[in-house]
């Protein structure tokens, strides 16, 4: 009988290619708030009920639930919800599985390079680094301690988190809004261009998930990033090689992403160079460990 493996964020880019990953070693099982499949299981955070069948011999849970950080501007609605909607919906899960008895094997959630803060350093972030002071560190650090929750209320054997960086992929996801531009021969790097972008293949991802639920000696943080460092300018330029575009405009000025983004602008502005040694020590091996090659494999 295959293991379950349950998984959140069921409508997400990335729930669909780790699910796609595990399928045929496991029994996949999806948290929703619309079910249209045998497999999907109704969870309403607002009313916090979930569906008792959906954790039934359940061997881990996949927890990748959270509205998008770069969707819209960040007002304080938006930032509760993008608060709640990874931290609430990890509490549900467990208040659920302590009222139902349930112990997990593992628990597995996703969070994000933000933790380190959204800064241009010389530093290169370790699994071992403090967190930042910002809204989006405030946000991975509850995430995580969401997640290590399980683990101190003796819900799950072990809990690992990924810390992700820019997701590439061909459809959706950050990137595509970093293509459409450069394709329309309008796009430019941004700021400085000197902001280091920490980016991980999608392909590389669902399998560093299905790596870590395999190896269950597994736990702890980890950056989920490639181990090639790439600046903002050399992203921009790289897409535009494989697009055969040239980058005839200049930078976008700081001053228009303030203006047009507020906070979230910092995102894009900022950010430092993340380590991936840790995993790869762990005897993790990238399939798409240079930009060249990942790019080439998800812009058309």
């Amino acid at each position: 009988m295959k293991k379950v493996v349950l998984i959140t964020g069921a409508n997400g880019m990335l729930a669909k290619q780790v699910a796609k990953q595990l399928d045929g070693d496991y029994t996949i099982r999806f948290l929703t708030r619309k079910v249209t499949r045998s497999n999907e299981f109704l969870w309403d955070l607002e009313n916090k009920t979930i569906d008792p069948n959906a954790l039934k011999d359940v061997h881990t849970i996949v927890h990748l639930a959270g509205s998008s950080i770069a969707d819209k501007r960040w007002t304080k609605k938006r930032k509760e919800l993008i608060l709640s909607s990874r931290v609430d919906s990890a509490r549900l899960i467990l208040e659920e599985c302590k009222k139902n008895d349930i112990t997990l094997d593992a628990f597995i959630s996703a969070s994000a390079v933000g933790y380190y803060g959204t800064a241009t350093t010389n530093n290169i972030y370790t699994e071992e680094s403090e967190n930042g002071t910002d809204f989006l560190s405030t946000v991975c650090k509850e995430w995580e301690n969401a997640a290590y929750a399980f683990e101190l209320n003796g819900v799950a054997k072990r809990v690992a988190v990924l810390r992700i960086g820019i997701i590439l992929a061909k459809n959706g996801g950050a990137l595509q809004k970093v293509v459409r531009p450069i394709k329309s021969r309008i796009g430019s790097a941004i700021g400085t261009g000197k902001q280091y972008m920490p980016w991980i293949h999608i392909n590389d991802l669902s399998r560093l998930f299905n790596f870590v639920i395999v190896n269950e000696e597994l736990s702890g943080n980890f950056n989920a990033v490639a181990p090639e460092h790439a600046t903002n300018n050399e992203l921009t330029k790289g897409i535009a090689k494989v697009l055969h575009r040239r980058l005839i405009f200049p930078n976008v000025p700081r001053l228009i992403i303030r203006a047009l983004f507020g906070e979230m602008g910092e995102i894009v502005l900022n950010g430092s160079r993340v380590s991936s040694d840790k995993i790869v020590s762990a005897g993790f091996e990238f399939k798409f460990g240079e930009l060249k090659d990942a790019l080439s494999s998800v812009v058309e």
